[in-house]
């Protein structure tokens, strides 16, 4: 019984190790949450660690550009007050992420993420309404869809790790069902109009067509073999 104990402490403690502890410093929290906090908070302290050319396209009000992947991260975040709450964001929660941790580490008290990036904070209606259209309108993505085969939309980005990884084998489907499926990928960031029309709050996002309505849906990673399956 005391080494059945002790064999269950061990494997306790390989568990906790593997997964880590909850940060008690770090809250990552959903769009609402997020605006109304950064509304109580006078100046408050908001970093956008996305790369200026995202930041350009469209950001949070007073947020101050931190690029994650850039040299001067840490340089320009020290700059900041440690004790004072600090929110951070990206596009869709990859890089703030590990941009939350950085800013514990560096000792920073109250960090708090914005849970899915500027992808969930313009699904959830937070970004100033405009009458600008960026890439595809409404009316011409209704046309990609007059076809009597299928239709597979791929919204994605260059940034997004699982779009990468499914980039292959999309555009090897893309040659072998021609007969079959119409297969369209479409950049995000270079759609930002059908992005918040449709909510797409996650990437990658694939919709399948048939007959313009939609058959299936899948927002996040999936792998070559399930995605064929749905193809037939």
């Amino acid at each position: 019984m005391k080494y059945r104990l002790i064999f269950l402490l061990i494997i306790s403690f390989a568990v906790l190790s593997c997964n880590g502890q909850p940060s008690k410093n770090v809250k990552t929290i959903e769009p609402a949450a997020f605006a109304e906090k950064i509304a109580a908070t006078p100046n408050a302290q908001i970093l956008d660690v996305r790369t200026p050319e995202e930041y350009i396209s469209g950001h949070i009000d007073n947020a101050a550009n931190v690029n994650w992947n850039g040299t001067d991260f840490v340089v320009k975040a020290a700059a900041l007050d440690k004790t004072k709450p600090v929110f951070v964001y990206c596009k869709s929660g990859g890089r703030s992420k590990q941009a939350a941790a950085k800013l514990e580490e560096l000792g920073f008290t109250t960090v708090y993420e914005l849970q899915g990036g500027m992808l969930k904070w313009d699904a959830a209606g937070l970004s100033k309404p405009s009458d600008k259209i960026i890439g595809l309108s409404t009316q011409e993505y209704n046309e990609l869809l007059n076809t009597d085969k299928k239709v597979l939309i791929d919204f994605y980005a260059e940034w997004c790790a699982p779009c990468k990884k499914m980039k292959p084998y999309l555009l090897k489907m893309e040659k072998e069902l021609v007969d079959k499926v119409v297969i369209i990928r479409l950049d995000a960031d270079k759609n930002k109009t059908l992005i918040s029309d449709m909510k797409i709050s996650e990437l990658p996002t694939l919709i399948l067509y048939e007959n313009k309505d939609v058959k299936w849906k899948n927002s996040g990673f999936i792998s070559e073999e399930d995605l064929k399956k749905q193809l037939q």
